[in-house]
């Protein structure tokens, strides 16, 4: 079985495309905090492609520095790279992704903008 479960945040917005037949694909890259001990805290980056519907979301609903959770499979490839030496790359391609960031405020039509509970005055 080859699933893989991550939760962190995009280092950059998400780029989408479609290919030559027309399929919507979204690539983003999710930075995953380790566990450590050390003082300074450590990251994996995760190159991630989402296709289709899931594609769509991710492009509409993901933007830099947003959480989400990524449940999908891993591949790996190998390539030569511009110098000439042989690479290799992890890429996760998700099956399932869950938006963590609540979504910003947005004004309503008539400018009405919601307000949290802790931002509401106090009345005696």
């Amino acid at each position: 079985m080859n699933k893989l479960i991550l939760t962190g945040n995009l280092t950059r917005d998400p780029e989408m495309r479609e290919t030559q037949n027309g399929t919507k694909v979204c690539a983003f890259t999710l930075a995953v905090n380790r566990r450590s001990q050390s003082e300074h805290p450590e990251a994996d980056y995760f190159r991630v492609t989402a296709w289709r519907g899931l594609a769509e979301s991710c492009s509409r609903y993901l933007k830099k520095g947003r959480k989400c959770c990524v449940v999908g499979s891993v591949g790996a490839s190998a390539y030569v790279g511009n110098d000439g030496r042989p690479r290799a790359s992890l890429e996760v391609v998700a099956d399932e992704v869950e938006f963590l960031s609540p979504r910003p405020q947005e004004a309503a039509p008539d400018g009405y903008v919601p307000v949290s509970n802790e931002e509401l005055p106090e009345f005696d």
